[in-house]
């Protein structure tokens, strides 16, 4: 599949489920029935996590219903040698890496901090808050991976509002100069926190890439068949050497920014309803139902596995002792000036 230039987003499901592309993406029939298992599972632990956090089992929490498509299919396509650079959203790409949700999630719980889960062993970065500071060290991990030989290739996840940050025109000058082997993947969603895209950027952030001196394109990434193969021809053509792309998924956060946040203050419910209509999940069952890739039992057990699976998760990471106290000054210094042996000996009562 070529990286095409047109502005129309690049589109294999209508949101009815009937095909309107290719679906020939070269994957096979329990690849795209894992497609589905996997934004299923997703779906349901992000709800779960919106309930932890009310319950104070978290300390804060940014779900992603509505991008399960954009994320799902896009981790779907890397290899075992590539690498993902996280923001703080994309609890269902590291689902789809094998990334241990419980391990993931001690972050959110406030008990360990990135997560202790092992990135090397998975090819995915710790979590990063900060807004687009992941799209630099992105391009970094590539132009490593280029000298060291590696056919390899890292996927950066940003939203529309990361696009107006500097780190991300900064990451995107250095890898068009240099040619580095990475996949800028931008989940337009609709909303920078309260701000709406029309209103921090102008134009399309597909095309910003021209003048980086790399492909752009943008796809529905509410279809996940489309984000897949997008993603894949995106993954090889860095992978062959020819450098960067950038893909800007056109998606939707359903849910707040955070949960901290309240969406009714700035977002129309109209708009909700809308999107919610062009739900990915629902998209793609119909597509999998109509062509006889799924049967009904088949769907049954992904919500059954999902369910039992989120349990899992749910009492592990509830039966997850809080960190020693002693570690909040344990990291800082290898001598500890008396200031802080001070500090720590008053906190932890040691006289």
């Amino acid at each position: 599949m070529s990286v095409p230039g047109g502005a129309a987003p690049v589109q294999i499901l209508a949101p009815d489920g009937t095909a309107i592309g290719d679906t020939g993406v070269g994957l096979g029939e329990d690849n795209l029935r894992e497609l589905l298992r996997l934004m299923v599972l997703a779906r349901r632990l992000d709800d779960e996590c919106m309930a932890l956090q009310r319950q104070g089992e978290l300390t804060v929490y940014p779900p992603f219903r509505g991008q399960e498509a954009a994320q799902v299919g896009s981790a779907f396509a890397l290899g075992s040698e590539d690498f993902v650079f996280p923001s703080f959203r994309e609890l269902a790409a590291a689902i789809a890496r094998g990334v241990d949700p419980v391990e993931y999630l001690h972050y959110h719980r406030g008990t360990w901090h990135g997560g202790p889960y092992d990135p090397l062993a998975h090819g995915f970065a710790p979590i990063c808050v900060p807004t687009a500071t992941q799209l630099p060290h992105a391009v970094g991990w590539a132009l490593g991976a280029k000298l060291d030989g590696k056919a390899a290739c890292a996927l950066a996840y940003f939203g529309d509002g990361a696009a107006s940050e500097g780190d991300f025109h900064e990451a995107a000058n250095l890898a068009g100069v240099w040619r580095a082997p990475v996949v800028f993947l931008c989940q337009n969603n609709g909303w920078a926190i309260s701000v709406p895209a029309g209103l921090q950027t102008a134009g399309e952030i597909w095309r910003r890439a021209e003048g980086y001196g790399f492909p752009g394109v943008r796809v529905d990434g509410n279809d996940v068949l489309a984000v897949y193969a997008v993603t894949n021809t995106a993954i090889e053509r860095a992978r062959a050497g020819d450098g960067p792309t950038l893909v800007e998924a056109m998606t939707y956060r359903m849910g707040p920014h955070t949960t901290a946040d309240d969406p009714t203050r700035y977002r129309e419910e109209a708009e909700l309803e809308r999107w919610t209509r062009l739900d990915p999940i629902e998209r793609y069952r119909r597509w999998l139902l109509a062509t006889g890739g799924a049967d009904d039992a088949f769907v049954k057990s992904c919500e059954t596995e999902a369910e039992r699976r989120v349990a899992e998760i749910r009492a592990g990471l509830v039966s997850t002792p809080a960190p020693p106290s002693d570690d909040v000054f344990a990291w800082a210094f290898a001598d500890p000036p008396q200031t802080l042996e001070r500090d720590r000996k008053e906190a932890l009562g040691d006289g």
